[in-house]
């Protein structure tokens, strides 16, 4: 918002003083991250960057720990045949991250669809005990994740799930469905039920007049909750300590075990890009946001 011409001195302070300090917060976030880009071409084996790197020298610079996420753990780099299946069969980084999208999508899924109905369910005016309930579905996003990665390896070791997929994916959908649940409440707020009441009137079934009534409106909340879901699973590493055997490490746990054995610029190379992943989702759940906004006759900010 512009500063009005009638402003005085202290107004006009203030606006200049707040957006400063703005500037200031946001280059606090940002640093580490703009950090960690260009070090990821580091040639050499440091974590700082090099004389050369800082005069700009070419030679400085290399592709070297992009290329050692697609060789790390490979049976025979130098091969020229069977190379793409070595390295997918293989690469140690390469398998973290089919893991990583493995198990986040099928707990976003998971995550997704437990947490719609759920919020539907808690948007009802009849539903009895709603407050109790809300608070009981989003307590994982409450209690501390050791807490509930200790508790979930005691309950599903009793199962035979601990060290498994299913384990890995269970939990990952239980840390995902309060975000779920939360936005899609947050869309459900200003649906209007009497579209509802219509539909049931005019002979719909309750499953027909969630998927052709109510589905196309609250869509954008649920496609934000996912990508909350898919997101919180992308990141999660106490859990898969707890939950996961080798087979199912992900990024972030290889992450960890590479930073506490062995220390490579690799490490920075997957961050920057876990970081391009992230401005591409974010970038999606602000289109997605804007057009919910134009769905409901808001004009974006």
């Amino acid at each position: 918002m512009a500063l009005p011409a009638y402003a005085g001195w202290g107004e006009r302070l203030w606006y200049y003083t707040f957006r400063f300090i703005c500037f200031l917060i946001f280059v606090f976030l940002i640093s580490p991250i703009l950090i960690v880009l260009p070090l990821s071409f580091n040639v050499e084996p440091y974590f700082s960057f090099t004389p050369g790197m800082l005069t700009g020298d070419p030679d400085a610079y290399s592709l070297r720990w992009y290329k050692d996420i697609l060789t790390n753990g490979m049976a025979n780099p130098e091969a020229t045949t069977g190379w793409w299946s070595d390295v997918w069969n293989n690469a140690q980084w390469v398998r973290s991250m089919r893991n990583s999208f493995f198990i986040g999508i099928i707990a976003t899924i998971v995550a997704t669809s437990l947490g719609t109905i759920a919020a539907v369910g808690l948007s009802r005016s009849e539903m009895p005990f709603k407050k109790k309930i809300m608070a009981l579905l989003i307590s994982p996003m409450i209690v501390p994740v050791v807490i509930t990665a200790a508790g979930t390896f005691s309950f599903f070791s009793k199962f035979g799930l601990a060290y498994t997929h299913t384990g890995v994916i269970l939990a990952h959908a239980i840390l995902g469905i309060p975000f779920v649940i939360i936005t899609v409440t947050a869309t459900l707020v200003g649906f209007d039920q009497s579209l509802v009441q219509a539909a049931y009137s005019m002979g719909a079934t309750p499953i027909r007049t969630f998927f052709k009534v109510q589905m196309p409106l609250i869509l954008p909340g649920v496609i934000s909750g996912a990508l909350f879901a898919f997101v919180i699973s992308f990141d999660e590493v106490v859990v898969v300590i707890a939950l996961a055997s080798v087979e199912q490490r992900t990024i972030p746990r290889q992450m960890f075990s590479g930073i506490r054995e062995q220390i490579s610029p690799t490490i920075l190379a997957v961050a920057t890009i876990l970081v391009i992943i992230s401005i591409g989702l974010l970038t999606t759940l602000e289109l997605i946001r804007r057009r919910g906004e134009r769905l409901r006759g808001v004009t974006p900010a």
